[in-house]
């Protein structure tokens, strides 16, 4: 393979006599040209040892991430598709592989490829015959199925997945999909696969979820019941465990409370995994394993490296759907060598957890529109105002939770808010060496960034601070004391307020100002008040969008409306001659920049802050006279 490029190029420039010319042709031809060419001719062999071989050569060089948009515009992915339905049992499987690692390393661009060319048909063709094919007989369509479904799920989750949606659920993939799932005490990979697809395909799906009845329910529960100790289980369960969410509108009325308790039981015990213990402990494993027997070939060791490589260039996909996380999957697990175990159970707890916080974000998305938005309107009724009053006032600018009782009991009874903040602490050094250390392992770090508060991921910084905005909120309704660390808390402020989504700024506001304000009623806490004031005075005077400047206003008001605490920290900070001289500057910012910027929803609610903001300078001047 690799030195047909090369006499190919020499071929085309062979007729021209100048090696200027041999230069100008060899730079129209690229080695990316001529390969494309060569797998293509190889493709329509009629030996199926060639086709075989030109797939896996497609999926190799795939890998390396910058080759993908040449094969996208040499038609690779139509090119591929046929090869799904090939008489032989080896090339559909590995030109499943081919466009597995395609879409895996390509993104989102391929899979919108993908659908464009109707991979879709061929592909759902596949999963429905290898579901009638005796795995003792063919050994090889189980491997078939692990690669089909999870490219089904990457074809499902890309920007056209309502015509792959329609597709899938007009012929009955998802039997498929099921008796893939009952597997998982034999084949664990299998299930898993079985579970990322239908954990994409139940997500704001209706048609899918009317067709739902009670043996799938029972197979989900089933999972999600199972006592399997390894990482590839737990990530299972937690993907049985977000298909159950996505289905809660499909379940008997009877079942619902006990579903909803044991989903959260099951992401409450993945939090609880210490991957700063584990994943130390699995290196460990591996060094103890690889003493007692031969080493890998260099040649399995050149590839897991060059894996690690490819995904720590990879960004993984990120969506909105409905105001909710939806994150594309992007795991190279399966793409291990054998003898790479410990790796996969390190990979399946970081994905496992990950997913979680994703589903634990989604419970607290409300269907309804972003309460960020600013779209609840607060009363222009100056008769409830006063410091009391103003307080309350205040307080009805801050957007109510849109979340059940039994949700939100599910997720307190379970000290979810508690073990979501925990993963916003920096991984422990032990694990983040061992990543470093060795290249195999160095995949990690990419999926342990979700446990922190990265500026440049705008889109999971959005998911991750909207989720701790509401899961705050409701610490404070139940009037629990505020578990997140002055430290902590700072550090996300500071990340956040850099973020350039507006969205990211505004909850990363409304955390300080719930924070400060259940401080505020705690003895001890000036000095932390203080932080937040001069903090949220900063937002106030410097953000440049209004509805951030408002915001941060409203958050004043809320932590420094009452309390010996808060009187003493706004006098520490100069609170009330800061207020003062903002005061004109923030009007005038209305006047000029409101009309045209904003909508009127978003206008009257910051007319009403200005309206309060003169008020608080009023009850902050008799503070002041005490």
């Amino acid at each position: 393979m690799q030195d047909a490029p090369h006499s190919g190029a020499g071929e085309v420039v062979s007729h021209h006599k100048s090696s200027r010319g041999r230069v100008k042709l060899l730079s129209l031809y690229s080695w990316c040209d001529v390969f494309c060419v060569f797998v293509s001719i190889q493709l329509q062999s009629p030996s199926a040892d060639v086709r075989e071989f030109a797939c896996a050569s497609i999926s190799r060089v795939v890998q390396q991430s910058q080759t993908i948009p040449g094969f996208l515009q040499r038609d690779a992915v139509r090119r591929l598709g046929p090869m799904l339905l090939d008489k032989s049992l080896n090339v559909r499987e590995t030109a499943t592989g081919a466009l597995r690692n395609l879409s895996a390393c390509g993104g989102q661009e391929v899979c919108e490829d993908m659908v464009k060319h109707d991979v879709m048909t061929p592909l759902t063709a596949l999963l429905r015959e290898v579901r009638l094919r005796c795995i003792v007989s063919f050994p090889c369509t189980s491997v078939t199925r692990v690669l089909s479904l999870f490219l089904m799920s990457r074809c499902v989750s890309s920007e056209s997945s309502s015509q792959a949606l329609s597709l899938f659920n007009k012929v009955g993939l998802l039997d498929v999909v099921i008796q893939c799932l009952e597997r998982h005490p034999q084949n664990v990979e299998l299930a898993i696969s079985a579970a990322h697809c239908l954990h994409t395909v139940t997500e704001d799906n209706p048609e899918l979820l009317c067709s739902l009845n009670t043996a799938v329910l029972g197979v989900l529960e089933n999972v999600l019941l199972s006592s399997q100790p390894a990482m590839a289980h737990t990530l299972l369960r937690t993907l049985a465990a977000g298909t159950l969410w996505n289905m809660k509108g499909s379940l008997p009325a009877a079942r619902q409370a006990q579903t909803l308790n044991a989903v959260v039981a099951s992401l409450s015990k993945c939090l609880d995994l210490d991957t700063g213990t584990l994943i130390p402990e699995l290196r460990q494993a591996e060094e103890v394993r690889h003493r007692n027997a031969p080493a890998a070939p260099d040649v399995e060791e050149q590839a897991v490296e060059e894996m690690g490589q490819v995904e720590e260039e990879e960004e993984a996909p990120k969506h909105k759907r409905n105001g909710k996380s939806a994150k594309v999957d992007n795991d190279f697990s399966d793409l291990l060598p054998r003898g790479k175990e410990e790796l996969r159970e390190a990979t399946a707890l970081l994905t496992a957890q990950q997913t979680s916080l994703e589903i634990i974000v989604n419970m607290c998305c409300s269907d309804d529109p972003s309460d960020d938005e600013w779209e609840e309107e607060s009363s222009s009724d100056e008769s409830d105002m006063g410091p009391d009053g103003l307080c309350d006032g205040v307080s009805n600018l801050m957007s109510p939770l849109c979340l059940s009782a039994e949700v939100h009991g599910a997720l307190i009874s379970y000290s979810i808010p508690e073990k979501v903040l925990k993963k916003t602490e920096f991984p422990r050094k032990e694990a983040m060496d061992v990543c470093h250390q060795n290249p195999s392992w160095r995949s990690l770090i990419k999926k342990s960034r979700y446990l922190l508060h990265i500026p440049k991921d705008e889109e999971f910084l959005e998911a991750v601070i909207s989720a701790m905005r509401s899961l705050l909120q409701m610490i404070a309704s139940k009037n629990i004391s505020q578990c997140m660390t002055p430290q902590q808390l700072m550090s996300l402020s500071e990340a956040a307020t850099r973020c350039e989504v507006v969205s990211v700024r505004v909850n990363a506001v409304a955390i300080l100002g719930i924070t400060g304000s259940t401080l505020a009623k705690e003895k001890g806490t000036a000095e932390t008040l203080q932080m937040i004031g001069n903090a949220l005075l900063q937002v106030a005077t410097r953000d440049a969008d209004l509805v951030v400047n408002g915001e941060a206003l409203d958050a004043l008001f809320d932590v420094f409306a009452d309390g010996d605490e808060a009187e003493t920290a706004a006098k520490n900070i100069q609170l009330l001659p800061a207020l003062k001289a903002l005061q004109p500057v923030f009007k005038a910012k209305i006047r000029k920049e409101g009309r045209g910027k904003y909508s009127p929803q978003q206008l009257c609610v910051l007319d009403n802050i200005k309206v309060n903001l003169r008020r608080f300078i009023g009850y902050l001047e008799k503070v002041v006279k005490k």
